[in-house]
């Protein structure tokens, strides 16, 4: 996947709809995410359409099952030839060292292993549900709560995880900067920032040290997606410039 691309997160109903959206690109390779509504009801055909139309795929899953299965399930997504997949890192060190392990099985001869990276919080959890629901003890704050599962992630093998733009920086300064990190709750200036919690613009996310940005219905539920796209591209590239 290119770092340059933001990634456009297809989250739409069928694949109808997720195709006809890409086509307004023209011959334009892009960088987009499959979630869990589109592959449950369209499968692996969707991402072999993607694949043919020259576009980068991140499959996320979020997979969080006993090590086993999840081994099983890794190897079954490598053979997609995607190029990033995601699993929960509160699964724990062994389901995660067992995900990286099914990856690197299941990936074809000659074939690149997918960048493989793991669910921290999600960016629509408050620090409040942290100690609320979770229980994680109030001497301990969300950021904590990331750090640690990206320590955790970095020890299992793992090339990444998926944070908050406002944890990207800290997440580098403890564990190393060759760590990726990757960003959703990505707006522009003065957008309403739906269920969204921790969110940041493309140009502080750059400044925040995030490594890839998804970028959903800002993008996706625009007037002109298009244009919305790369007014956020030239934002983050900007910006990458800049650091």
């Amino acid at each position: 996947m290119k770092k340059e691309l933001p990634i456009i997160a297809l989250d739409f109903p069928n694949g109808r709809e997720a195709l006809e959206f890409v086509d307004l690109f023209n011959s334009e390779r892009l960088n987009v995410k499959i979630g869990m509504e589109l592959f449950y009801i369209e499968g692996p055909k969707i991402v072999y359409e993607l694949k043919k139309r020259g576009h980068h795929i991140f499959l996320d899953l979020k997979l969080h099952d006993i090590p086993n299965t999840v081994k099983s399930a890794m190897a079954s997504l490598a053979r997609l030839e995607v190029d990033m997949v995601t699993v929960h890192c509160p699964g724990g060190s062994t389901m995660l060292k067992a995900a990286v392990e099914g990856l690197t099985d299941g990936t074809p001869a000659n074939g690149k292993r997918p960048i493989i990276v793991g669910i921290t919080q999600l960016t629509s959890t408050s620090p409040e549900q942290v100690h609320t629901e979770q229980l994680v003890d109030h001497k301990y704050t969300l950021e904590e709560s990331v750090i640690h599962y990206a320590t955790i992630a970095k020890k299992a093998g793992l090339d990444g995880v998926v944070s908050s733009p406002l944890e990207a920086k800290h997440i580098k300064e403890a564990v190393g900067y060759d760590f990726q990190v990757i960003t959703p709750g990505i707006r522009p200036e003065l957008s309403n920032d739906d269920d969204q919690k921790r969110i940041a613009t493309p140009h502080q996310a750059a400044h925040f040290m995030s490594d890839y940005l998804v970028i959903g219905r800002p993008i996706t539920q625009a007037v002109d997606p298009v244009t919305s796209y790369h007014q956020m591209k030239d934002d983050w590239n900007k910006a990458l410039l800049e650091r």
